[in-house]
């Protein structure tokens, strides 16, 4: 046994005068750096300094508050209302003079339609100004079921669910389907509403041109050929085409026949938005599927928002009412739309966006002056104009820090 143990000290000593040197030097640093690790301090107390008396004072009066708003001027210009007296129909009344009213999604006229406003009436004795709970705290009352009933009867959908306002829609809807490590495809001009939404749901975000879809099928097939490396987290993989049937941005149609043929052709799903374009394009007014004869895109079709107060859910229903025994109505929109179109064509300095049919319409700047703060200041003016001559224009809003991709001044 002794000897054994001899002879395995003797080939130790044997194989370290064979060793080359660079090797011995590296295993010595190494020994050395665990016997240092090892007696050593995980961390190491910093020195303190105790500030004498005179010091702490002159460091307080250094010292100078960050504001806990942005300065502004003391008559900023987002604070200078055009303050709206009376209903705002076709025509309005604004800072007490009375205009005609270009300023409003009202396109129809049902807002101050008097069969809408017996209803919503009568709703308001009925059940109150509002629902004061969500829809799963007893804030789901008789005529929101009824109204959604009446949603996916007109819009030819198994089934439709309501939310208060329209900004909820599609910022709610994106992130309920689309979560972390799925792909969304995006249009650049998308609204600040889908943009929330987007952020809502901590997808991956790729972004492709306005109404190009060379530039989106571009962006598939790239997604389509790292989805080959990769077939095992393909199939777990969500991807989302999102889009608004009438854009709000720029007055324009989403090419939904192009979309629909992408689609299926790449295995995505489709988001579309059509806060503008329901009860505007189409023959009934069902929106851009109606306007291309496509049928809907999915089995079940979502009319989303929250529980609002029934007054205006009663008031929906008869509008509803209204757009179906009159489908006519949305023949005298499109006339009036193009007759509009026509009209503000080739206004000298001014740029005309948007299409003949579209409802709401941008004039923008045909040259701008550099500077956005310039070119809003410039049509702040020309809307003041207007309005001294009994015309009711206004200026499209935006948080530019917030926007992805915040349009010209409008």
């Amino acid at each position: 046994m002794a000897s054994g143990q001899q002879w395995v000290l003797v080939e130790m000593v044997q194989a370290f005068y064979e060793a080359p040197a660079y090797h011995l030097i590296l295993e010595g640093i190494l020994i050395l750096w665990i016997i240092r690790l090892l007696f050593s301090k995980t961390y190491k107390l910093h020195e303190t300094y105790k500030l004498t008396e005179k010091e702490k004072e002159d460091l307080i009066e250094e010292w100078q508050p960050e504001p806990l708003v942005p300065v502004v001027s003391k008559d900023p210009p987002f604070l200078n209302y055009d303050v709206v007296t009376g209903p705002p129909s076709y025509q309005i009344t604004i800072n007490g003079k009375k205009c005609v009213n270009f300023a409003s999604f009202n396109f129809l006229g049902l807002l101050d339609n008097e069969r809408v406003k017996q209803k919503a009436l009568a709703s308001l004795k009925k059940y109150g100004v509002g629902t004061c709970g969500p829809r799963g705290f007893y804030g789901t009352f008789d005529v929101h079921l009824e109204l959604e009933s009446r949603l996916a009867k007109f819009m030819k959908t198994e089934e439709a669910i309501i939310y208060s306002y329209g900004f909820a829609t599609i910022a709610s809807a994106i992130p309920a389907y689309s979560k972390r490590g799925d792909i969304i495809f995006v249009d650049e001009a998308a609204c600040f509403s889908i943009q929330k939404g987007l952020q809502a749901s901590r997808s991956l975000i790729k972004y492709f041109k306005h109404n190009d879809m060379e530039d989106l099928e571009r962006l598939l097939k790239e997604q389509e050929l790292e989805d080959q490396k990769n077939p095992r987290k393909a199939r777990v993989t969500r991807k989302f085409i999102v889009v608004e049937g009438l854009y709000i941005n720029t007055a324009d149609v989403c090419p939904l026949p192009e979309l629909v043929q992408l689609k299926y052709k790449y295995k995505v799903r489709i988001f579309l938005e059509e806060s503008m374009s329901f009860g505007v394009l189409g023959e009934h007014g069902r929106g851009v599927t109606e306007h291309f004869g496509i049928n809907r895109l999915s089995g079940q079709g979502y009319c989303f928002s929250a529980s609002l107060p029934p007054m205006l859910a009663a008031a929906a229903i008869e509008a509803l009412n209204i757009m179906e025994e009159d489908p006519d109505i949305f023949a005298v929109l499109k006339e009036k739309c193009k007759h509009v179109y026509k009209a503000l064509q080739g206004i000298p300095g001014l740029k005309l966006v948007g299409i003949p049919f579209a409802p709401a319409l941008h004039l923008q700047l045909q040259r701008s002056s550099g500077s956005r703060d310039c070119d809003m200041q410039l049509l702040r003016t020309i809307v003041d104009y207007c309005l001294e001559r009994g015309v009711a224009l206004t200026l499209a809003r935006y948080l530019e820090k917030e926007e992805r991709f915040p349009p010209p001044p409008r």
